[in-house]
């Protein structure tokens, strides 16, 4: 030891127990052998630079010993030997391999930056750790990779993160296989620089202050019949390294999921990929201040439940798949959003726009699973075509006219499943004429109260829907595999069920007291209803289902304005 500084240069097993004030241990192994240290109870203060500093190793691993408290701490300023490197810079600061291991409590303050950063590999294979950071809390450049242990940071910065952007193949990720984590980030919750990997453990994820912090937005708050997506209006796109950034989860290239249990509140995006989201498993709850999921170029939902509690929109991508899964969305602006390019709605109050234009490889594609939507924009908004094979889709809003239930700029194909939607008037779609299941829109000619119930019967008196939006509702569309050219139909309003109810659709129990509204023969693939009977389309632009956009009397009358090609809301 030499003014307080322990130096090992062999590599080998050293166990460290007792009290360093004001020293450090420092690895610096020429041979680029291993070095084990097993930390049994020890406190080591460094005011001025890095308490554990591994320089030079081959690989080091830090062993938690079974029942003792480990304290590693720093001071608030370094004094670094080379001025012209901010190295290091963690209260654990390794320029090789880490590892950490065992089953004892290791609780480190990083005062001056991060807590434990590695230049290379960070592995967490065990351990009780607890980590207070001015900056980030754990930080591998190459992989951060986590088996199992109980982890919690509390960071100013991103509270776990990889950072190599130099090879986006194999390095530059993050892997979590399972373990505890409770995460408390002024930033980013866990950021890969290319991917992040989740296959198991449990999650709770707060990143810049929570939901409750994120920033206020104007949502579809439009001037005139096309609102604000009319005017072109400038906005300062922000980028995926901006300093601000509070998303709970993100990676540049991919976020994949497959199992876990997660509970996300964030400021910002809670699930976020400049490129692609996967969702194949896991139970995840989300309350977001911005975007519920989002990635820049798709989102794959394949398994799992997932329950966005609150989110300005719920699920934002230029392609979103969804072939099983459980998914509940509520959104103060749209539930489902197909829109391409980066995202736009965390931009300096995003006045309810993403300034994106529809494409034809834009695209929603509903194969199977259960997505419920209560919105207070539009409920499915397209800004392409809706493909909807299999599965259950549950909409509930909107109720201002300048939204849609169902909003596409291509073709809504309807082939299979169950489809019901209830929201406003004005902007009101059905699917297109070209699907090959029959669907139905009915509108009334007054508002209906929020729960008040929308029930469908044959002509021999089986129930096909019973359904109580969640919102006020002036139209519903109903698309069925057990509607039938040529068969008729009757339509009832009010009464009760007493069958199981979710999310406003009722299954099994009996439909009772209700009012016959209407009788109809579906002779079309798409049959528009009034209490009058069957009517023609009210759409200007035929084979979109749409009601007439700005050509509906409610929006000003007469504006020859193309559907396609129009900014999403």
């Amino acid at each position: 030891m030499k003014n307080s500084k322990i130096t090992i240069t062999k590599a080998g097993v050293y166990v460290v127990s007792g009290k360093l004030d004001n020293g450090q241990i420092i690895v610096d192994v020429q041979d680029k052998g291993t070095v084990r240290l097993v930390l049994n109870g020890v406190q080591i203060n460094c005011a001025d630079n890095a308490p554990i500093y591994l320089k030079n190793a081959g690989k080091t691993i830090i062993s938690l010993q079974e029942g003792t408290e480990n304290i590693i701490s720093d001071g608030t300023k370094y004094v670094l030997s080379d001025a012209s490197t901010d190295e290091p810079n963690a209260a654990i600061f390794s320029k090789d391999n880490l590892t950490i291991n065992g089953t004892g409590k290791l609780t480190v303050y990083g005062n001056y930056n991060n807590g434990i950063t590695s230049k290379d590999d960070l592995k967490i294979t065990g351990g009780n750790i607890r980590i207070y950071s001015a900056d980030d809390g754990i930080m591998g450049r190459d992989i951060v990779a986590v088996k199992e242990g109980s982890i919690t940071v509390e960071s100013k910065g991103d509270a776990i993160k990889s950072t190599n952007d130099t090879d986006t193949t194999s390095k530059g990720y993050v892997a979590l296989e399972g373990g505890t984590f409770d995460i408390k980030a002024g930033k980013d919750g866990i950021h890969g620089k290319t991917s992040v990997l989740i296959t198991g453990g449990e999650y709770t994820i707060s990143s810049g202050g929570g939901s409750a912090n994120g920033v206020t937005k104007i949502s579809d708050d439009r001037q005139g019949p096309w609102g604000k997506n009319q005017q072109n209006t400038a906005i300062a796109k922000t980028t995926e390294e901006e300093s601000n950034s509070a998303k709970a989860i993100k990676a540049t290239a991919d976020v994949a999921i497959s199992g876990g249990t997660f509970k996300i509140d964030s400021a910002d995006d809670a699930i976020h990929s400049n490129n692609s989201v996967t969702i194949a498993g896991g139970d995840i709850t989300i309350t977001s201040g911005d975007d519920g999921i989002h990635a820049d170029s798709a989102i794959l939902a394949k398994g799992g439940k997932i329950n966005i509690t609150k989110s300005y929109e719920g699920i934002e991508s230029a392609v979103v798949t969804i072939s099983e899964g459980e998914i509940h969305v509520t959104a103060s602006d749209d539930g489902i959003n197909i829109a391409g390019g980066n995202d736009g709605s965390s931009m300096n109050g995003r006045p309810g726009q993403n300034n994106i234009n529809s494409t034809s490889n834009n695209r929603l594609n509903i194969d199977g699973g259960y997505l419920a939507v209560n919105s207070m924009g539009d409920g499915l908004d397209a800004n392409g075509s809706i493909y909807m094979t299999k599965g259950t889709v549950v909409v509930s809003g909107p109720t201002a006219n300048n939204n849609g239930a169902l909003d596409y700029d291509g073709t809504f194909e309807m082939t299979g499943g169950f489809l019901i939607a209830a929201g406003s008037l004005g902007m009101a779609q059905a699917p297109s004429e070209q699907s090959t299941q029959n669907s139905i829109i009915m509108t009334y000619p007054q508002t209906q109260q929020a729960g008040t119930i929308v029930n469908l019967k044959d002509s021999k008196g089986n129930t096909l829907a019973t359904f109580a939006p969640k919102k006020n509702y002036q139209t519903v569309v109903i698309s069925s595999p057990e509607l039938k050219k040529n068969s008729v139909y009757t339509l009832y309003s009010g009464g009760s069920s007493s069958g199981n109810e979710n999310d406003g659709l009722y299954t099994d129990g009996e439909y009772k007291n209700g009012t016959k509204i209407v009788d109809f023969t579906i002779s079309n693939s798409v049959t528009w209803l009034n209490e009058s009977g069957v009517t023609t389309s009210r759409s200007s632009h035929p084979g979109t289902g749409r009601t007439g956009g700005p050509n509906n009397p409610e929006f000003g009358g007469n504006q020859n304005r193309l559907e396609k090609g129009r900014p999403s809301y």
